[in-house]
């Protein structure tokens, strides 16, 4: 198993259901909850003409692999109802992994640490609310 850190966000349709349905389905594919930071409503990031976030990162066990647990993310998305959009466009749900154990991966598609990770606060802040002692400068 592996501690991964998941961050969720939504700013389109019912955002608070959009993150609970996500959480659900997460872990009924296999992400066991261990914990979980508090919502936060956050400026969008990127593109500012666009409704504001809700934003929150979660702590699940992973027993797979790093791209397996991104394709659960992304079919929960599609599940939740994502839409196609643009970069940094609105989302009814959006599901990123932030970190996985210790591991750094590159592959087409998918770089953990999340490369945005050290730049965008609203994750920067629910992380250091799960693990204040990853530094993230």
């Amino acid at each position: 198993m592996t501690v991964a850190y998941l961050a969720l966000g939504s700013n389109l349709g019912d955002r608070t259901r959009h993150l609970e349905e996500a959480r659900r389905l997460l872990q009924e594919r296999g992400a066991r909850l261990l914990r979980e930071s508090l919502v936060r409503e956050t400026e969008p990031y990127g593109i500012r003409d666009q409704p504001r976030f809700l934003n929150q990162v979660l702590e699940v066990e992973w027993e797979g692999s790093p791209r397996q647990l991104m394709d659960t993310a992304k079919a929960v998305e599609q599940q939740v109802g994502r839409r196609a959009s643009y970069r940094w466009g609105p989302r009814e749900i959006d599901v990123d992994i932030l970190l996985f154990g210790d591991q750094q991966v590159e592959e087409p598609g998918l770089t953990i640490p999340h490369p945005g990770l050290r730049d965008r606060d609203f994750v920067r802040q629910p992380l250091a609310e799960l693990r204040p002692d990853i530094l993230l400068s």
